[in-house]
């Protein structure tokens, strides 16, 4: 049972040391980037009401959220998803405000995986949402924060991927299917099955026009180009406002100059049921999930009581720090500069000593020598640790400074250190 117990639960893990100081940093460092584009941060409860991300919603599956009961008898889940929290968030405070509204944010997520899926249940997500926004322009914008944030985790090697919820619906209108045969169709596309979705259309009995025009899809993804070919396979209103909605985005995007990360893929349908236009999802290599997901969620806000327009994206931070480590790419962190080490009859000096150098902004640790440590274990840890340079007080008069890195000692006094 003692052994069980220093066990996490399947699907959540410790990040501690290095790994959690890089994690932090990376996280800094993609705020930044948000910050500069003049998103204000905002925090929702990490549990809410069950309803805020029902079935209704489009949000997670409820079988695939952690739900829990109050005293009060009320169901409550962890949030499986921020989207959700930030619509009810804007609705309760925002409700008259007609300006858009820019929020960013950085929390955990929940969502009940199962176990063969080999996926964390717990994740951090990063993220910003632009409310009150209908044009393209507020696109073009997520697109470019997406981008700038890629290129400052350190990323070099990534792409963009953009779709468009709208051509995939005028499709269907032109098909005119029953509902059973919209959502096995949703799932093989999804799933990029184009084989067994051919089968399932033709078990199915739908009109050879109607299967050559989704079959299609396969091939619509790459460059801008294919928003030319995509114009060949339908002549249906919505499907061509899509694609001269992702055309008027690409433009928005050279105005950047960040077209070159852009690619297009119009089979793509989005996890979520409130996407209702443009979408996107950021991948590299390194890992077999997109590193960013996100778009348009035109309906959501209404779902709780403010007519607007939305769209936003969710960094996956855990996803995107297994791909900066498998491609190698280091990030570098602040690592303790010093440790002051000292005899027990030089506390006090060992305490001025730490304090003159923190008001000089180094990183200090500062320890009482423990008897049975000698000052060779303290100088093993210190490199263990990565810290700089190690200050050992005998007394005021001896000071012994050791260069972790290659070893160098020299000897010196209080007065001398502080004074210079």
């Amino acid at each position: 049972m003692k052994n069980q117990l220093l066990h996490t639960p399947e699907g959540v893990r410790d990040i501690y040391n290095r790994e959690c100081a890089v994690k932090l940093e990376l996280e800094r460092r993609l705020h930044q980037v948000i910050r500069l584009h003049g998103y204000q941060d905002i925090q929702t409860p990490t549990f809410e009401f069950f309803d805020i991300f029902n079935k209704e919603r489009g949000s997670v599956m409820p079988n695939e959220m952690f739900k829990f009961i109050d005293r009060e008898g009320n169901t409550l889940v962890l949030r499986p998803d921020l989207t959700p929290s930030i619509a009810r968030c804007a609705t309760k405070y925002f409700m008259t405000e007609d300006m858009p509204l820019r929020f960013c944010y950085t929390g955990n997520t929940y969502i009940n995986n199962h176990s063969y899926q080999g996926r964390l249940k717990e994740t951090t997500q990063m993220g910003c949402e632009l409310i009150g926004d209908e044009t393209t322009d507020a696109a073009g914008e997520m697109i470019a924060i997406i981008i700038k944030c890629m290129l400052a985790a350190g990323l070099t090697q990534f792409q963009v991927e953009l779709g468009e919820v709208g051509f995939f619906n005028g499709l269907l209108e032109e098909a005119d299917l029953d509902e059973e045969t919209e959502a096995e169709l949703r799932e093989y596309i999804d799933n990029k099955n184009y084989f067994g979705m051919e089968e399932m259309l033709i078990q199915k009995g739908v009109k050879e026009g109607a299967r050559s025009t989704f079959l299609a899809l396969s091939n619509l993804f790459g460059t801008v180009d294919c928003l030319k070919e995509a114009r060949k396979i339908t002549n249906n209103a919505t499907s061509i406002e899509a694609i001269v909605r992702l055309e008027k985005i690409y433009r928005l995007l050279e105005c950047y100059g960040l077209e070159q990360y852009i690619s297009f893929e119009l089979g793509m349908l989005g996890h979520y049921k409130y996407y209702t236009g443009i979408l996107f999802r950021g991948y590299t290599y390194g890992t077999g999930e997109a590193v960013v997901t996100g778009g348009r969620y035109n309906s959501l806000l209404q779902q709780f009581g403010k007519k607007s327009a939305a769209i936003g994206f969710a960094i996956n931070v855990d996803q995107l720090l297994l791909a900066l480590t498998r491609q190698k790419i280091v990030i570098t962190t602040d690592t303790t500069d010093c440790l002051v080490v000292f005899e027990q009859e030089e506390q006090q000096s060992g305490i001025v000593l730490s304090e003159y150098f923190r008001k000089q902004e180094r990183l200090v640790e500062q320890t009482r020598r423990r008897t049975r440590y000698t000052i060779s274990d303290y100088i093993a840890y210190a490199k263990r640790e990565q810290i700089k340079e190690v200050y050992y007080i005998k007394n005021r008069k001896q000071i012994l400074v050791i260069q972790t890195e290659n070893g160098e000692e020299r000897e010196t006094n209080l007065e001398d250190l502080i004074r210079k």
